[in-house]
């Protein structure tokens, strides 16, 4: 029986690597050790538990005000015993993540294989995004099998020198995640209401149940954009829920101190229309998610979730390695230029930007995990 340890540590990786824990446990044929890092302890638990998944293991190398070195050394640091003791015969990591680079790393010095989780994805700037972009290319270095969301992603990979046999195009996980979760508030009555009650909590009353307000949602946290980016972002959120007060702009603001301190010192309080709330659990936020007009964000995840559920996207990047969703017609970048974002969200409220309710499944058909433990399997046979 091959044995798998997978390594997570921030929310993207728990939402996305969830349905690969799943399948490999239904799997009789695979052994399963969960590995939770700790990047982001306070953002991962509630994913988890939502899935019904419980790490074997937690490094719990979060520390306040932590820095990319710090992350890097504590997970090379915990893992090695991790790895000694256990010797499985398979590392999985996702994405581009600090600790999806660190936890490769380890596995590399353990001389374990890795298998990558969203293999493939380039911008071509090793700056943006940053650090995430490096991250990316230094895990395709050390792992030995990689799943490629998109056949774009897989000549990548190719043109880089990885063989063909080595990789397999599986569809993105994250879509697997947000299939689920969007049929299970369909389906449980107790889980929609579950989710609702976190949406009442924030106090905001357009995020009533009923309430039929129009709501624009916000995210933000990429790293390259501290500073003058972040500043830009907020004039224009500032900009925009002045021109349009019926609309409800709603800021789920990243815990990240950078983030967090630039964001209240340029809105907080500022506007009756822009909500500044706490960051909300996936489910919560995939419910918000179904029922925005539009969404402004950075975030590579939402930027594949949203046009499977025909939701347009204002991206805060001045580039993206998802250039499907662009070729969607619903997303469109505008990085951090105030005049940009701006035009781009009136364009989306004065019908110059039509939406798309029908949604586009650009990114995956639901089944990914499943491909990637048929892979594994097949591999560990052979």
């Amino acid at each position: 029986m091959p044995s798998v340890t997978v390594v997570l540590g921030t929310r993207p990786e728990a939402i996305k690597l969830a349905p690969v824990i799943l399948a490999a446990r239904a799997s009789p044929s695979m052994a399963v050790t969960v590995c939770n890092t700790g990047q982001h302890a306070d953002m991962t638990a509630g994913i988890l538990s939502l899935f019904g998944i419980v790490p074997d293991i937690d490094l719990a190398v979060m520390k306040p005000n932590q820095s990319l070195t710090d992350i890097t050394g504590a997970v090379l640091r915990t893992l090695e015993p991790v790895l000694g003791e256990r010797r499985p015969d398979w590392l999985i990591v996702q994405g581009d993540t600090t600790s999806a680079f660190a936890a490769a790393l380890a596995a590399f010095y353990a001389r374990t294989p890795v298998a990558h989780v969203e293999a493939g994805l380039r911008t071509g700037d090793i700056h943006a995004p940053w650090p995430e972009e490096m991250n990316r290319l230094l895990i395709t270095d050390i792992a030995r099998l990689h799943f490629a969301p998109l056949e774009s992603n897989a000549a990548n990979l190719q043109r880089e020198g990885v063989p063909p046999a080595r990789i397999v195009v599986t569809g993105n996980t994250g879509i697997d995640a947000l299939k689920w979760i969007i049929g299970r508030l369909a389906a449980d009555k107790r889980l929609a209401e579950s989710a609702q009650r976190a949406l009442d909590a924030t106090k905001v009353d357009a995020l009533r149940a009923g309430a039929g307000a129009q709501i624009v949602l916000i995210t933000g946290h990429r790293r390259e954009s501290f500073g003058e980016g972040f500043r830009n972002i907020c004039a224009a959120l500032a900009e925009l829920a002045r021109r349009f007060p019926e609309r409800h702009f709603i800021y789920p603001v990243h815990p990240n101190p950078e983030v967090r301190d630039t964001v209240q010192r340029e809105l907080g309080g500022m506007l009756a229309n822009l909500h500044l709330i706490e960051p909300l659990d996936y489910l919560p936020f995939v419910l918000l998610m179904t029922r925005a007009e539009l969404i402004l964000t950075d975030s590579g995840g939402i930027q594949e979730e949203a046009p499977s559920i025909g939701k347009r996207v204002i991206v805060l990047r001045q580039i993206t390695e998802r250039t499907e969703g662009v070729e969607t017609g619903l997303i469109r970048l505008a990085g951090t230029d105030r005049a940009r974002i701006v035009a781009d969200a009136a364009a989306a409220f004065e019908g110059r930007w039509p939406p798309k309710p029908e949604g586009s499944d650009v990114y995956g058909d639901g089944r990914a995990a499943e491909r990637i433990v048929a892979a594994l399997a097949a591999v560990s046979r052979t």
